[in-house]
């Protein structure tokens, strides 16, 4: 499945208190159980007003019923191609 970036205005959201955050989470949980399809949230970064998710789903029109469903802002969806990290330099 491919997997999305998805970049979401949420003003504050770097001040988003453990319970605030555990709410979306539920919510985003709940709705990905009524979907009907696969689809995984693996993880969200939160940075000053934006939250980055990371999600594996069949394309950007089940992420924007997500979002719809839940409540969420969605400002872009962006197609991961790939990951690399400090290893991909190799031996040094």
């Amino acid at each position: 499945m491919p997997k999305y970036l998805i970049e979401r205005t949420v003003p504050g959201a770097d001040t988003l208190s453990a319970d605030e955050l555990r709410e979306i989470a539920a919510k985003s949980n709940a709705v990905v159980a009524g979907l009907g399809e696969p689809y995984v949230w693996q993880h969200t970064y939160v940075a000053g007003d934006k939250l980055y998710c990371v999600h594996e789903a069949s394309g950007p029109d089940i992420i924007r019923r997500h979002a719809a469903e839940g409540g969420f802002p969605v400002d872009a969806i962006t197609e991961i191609s790939t990951t690399f990290g400090p290893a991909a330099a190799g031996p040094q």
